[in-house]
């Protein structure tokens, strides 16, 4: 069986952190179960209080097989809220405060 953790990597960077606020989390999966190192799967930035269900829910999540980012969450998502991924693609400058971030 595989089993899956979730390994935050950032953001860090000020300027991001300047411009989307700082209630984001992002990393990988690490994927165990197979010899050698774990097989990772890149996980973009999403609001830090899914991060921290998705990571739970992921701590308990065994496959026989390697999932992809995409089967990861639809399961998920079956029976928990839709994660908040950040839109950094829109480029629209933050709001001051954000309203995603109850901590601005």
């Amino acid at each position: 069986m595989l089993s899956y953790s979730t390994n935050w990597m950032g953001p860090i960077n000020t300027d991001w952190i300047e411009k989307y606020g700082d209630c984001w989390a992002a990393g990988r999966i690490d994927v165990y179960g197979e010899e050698g190192y774990p097989a990772e799967i890149a996980l973009p930035p999403m609001h830090d209080r899914d991060w921290e269900r998705f990571r739970r829910w992921l701590e308990t999540f065994e496959t026989e097989e390697m999932w992809t980012l995409a089967m990861l969450v639809a399961e998920y998502e079956k029976t928990h809220p839709p994660i908040l991924w950040v839109k950094e693609k829109d480029n629209v400058p933050r709001q001051q405060p954000n309203p995603l971030c109850g901590n601005d």
